[in-house]
C-alpha cells in the first residue's frame, strides 16, 4: 500500500495575487516492498498558480500518476447516476439536475450510454462518463491523467479543446500526459524521472 512519508499533502488556498492555489513542499510517496521503501515521489515541491494549465510529463514509473490517477466510476450505479450523484451532493434541484446530466450526456455523445453500468462500458466510454462528471459541476480545478488516452483523435481533440476553454474561463488545470500534442495545450510542463522534477520551473512566479 502506497504511503505518503514526508512532506505536505495538497493545499487548496484562497485564490490571490501572489499566493498559490496549490503548494507541495517535500512530498515523498514510497511502496513497502520486502521491508524497504520503494519511492515514486521524490522532494516535490511544486507551486500551481489559479487560472494555470499546467503539463506534468515524464516516462513510464516516472511517478506522473501517483499524485491522481483512476476513473473512479460507481460501479453500482449507470451512466446517468454516476453524472447525476456530484449535483445530489450540492443538493442542486432534482429538475435541474436531470437538465444538467442530460446537457451533459448530449454533450459528450452518450446519450445511448445513460442506463448502462460501468462495467458495461469500453474503457473510452468510461473516460468520457468521467470526463463528463468532471465538469458538469464547472469546477475551478481539474485533475487530468490522460485525459485522451483511451478515446480516439476526434473525441481526445475535443476534450482538449475544451479544457482549452474552461481555462480561458478561469478555471485551473493540472494534466498528466505523454502527448506533446496534448501539452501543448499547458502555460508549462513539468517533466518527471524516477519520482523527481528533473526540468521545468515548478515555481507560481514562472506563470507570472
Amino acid at each position: 500500500m502506497g504511503t505518503v512519508v514526508a512532506g505536505e499533502a495538497v493545499k487548496e488556498r484562497t485564490v490571490g495575487t501572489v499566493e498559490p492555489l496549490i503548494q507541495l513542499r517535500g512530498l515523498e510517496k514510497a511502496y513497502d516492498q520486502g521491508g524497504s521503501k520503494f519511492f515514486v515521489l521524490r522532494r516535490i515541491n511544486l507551486d500551481i498558480l489559479a487560472g494555470e494549465f499546467v503539463t506534468i510529463m515524464g516516462p513510464s514509473g516516472a511517478g506522473k500518476s501517483t499524485l491522481f490517477q483512476s476513473y473512479h466510476l460507481i460501479d453500482n450505479l449507470t451512466v446517468f447516476e454516476n453524472l447525476d450523484i456530484p449535483l445530489s451532493y450540492k443538493n442542486v434541484p432534482h429538475k435541474e439536475r436531470t437538465s444538467l446530466v442530460c446537457d451533459s450526456l448530449d454533450r459528450f455523445q452518450i446519450v445511448g450510454k445513460k442506463d448502462l453500468f460501468p462495467s458495461q462500458l469500453s474503457g473510452g466510454q468510461q473516460q468520457l462518463v468521467a470526463v463528463a462528471r468532471a465538469l458538469i459541476m464547472n469546477p475551478k480545478l481539474i485533475l487530468a491523467d490522460e485525459p485522451t488516452g483511451n478515446l480516439h483523435s476526434a473525441q481526445g481533440e475535443e476534450i482538449m479543446q475544451l479544457f482549452k476553454r474552461l481555462n480561458e474561463a478561469g478555471t485551473t488545470i493540472i494534466q498528466v500526459t505523454h502527448s506533446e500534442r496534448n501539452a501543448a495545450f499547458g502555460h508549462r510542463i513539468i517533466q518527471l524521472k524516477d519520482g523527481w522534477i528533473v526540468s521545468g520551473d515548478s515555481s507560481a512566479a514562472a506563470a507570472r
